[in-house]
């Protein structure tokens, strides 16, 4: 099983990026997908996440109205756009897939929001 973060770079605030998640091992839409966060000198974070059942979907406070996740089933992707960046959004971002006890996470991508 392998996710693949990627996406992450330098953006002023008020830009945007988007994130990707690629799957290998596992079928996305089999488990809970979704991106966390650790700021330096923070713990990690949600950020936001897409249930297997039901395709519910869950944004953390700080990124509501901003983040969107989307997953494409046939390309194994899950994706975070990003809009409206603030500097507080600066942070490695990870995606992980859980279905019960198993858990996955990605590498991590960097995201940096500054002037």
């Amino acid at each position: 099983v392998q996710l693949q973060a990627s996406g992450g770079g330098l953006v002023q605030p008020g830009g945007s990026l988007r994130l990707t998640c690629a799957t290998s091992g596992v079928t996305p839409d089999h488990y809970a997908t979704g991106w966390f966060r650790q700021a330096p000198g923070k713990e990690r974070e949600g950020v936001s996440c897409i249930t297997n059942d039901d395709g519910m979907i869950f944004y953390a406070d700080s990124v509501k109205g901003r983040f969107t996740i989307t997953r494409d089933n046939a390309k194994k992707t899950v994706y975070l756009q990003m809009d409206s960046l603030k500097p507080e959004d600066t942070a490695i971002y990870y995606c992980n897939a859980q279905r019960g006890n198993l858990l996955y996470w990605g590498q991590g991508t960097l995201v940096t929001v500054s002037s």
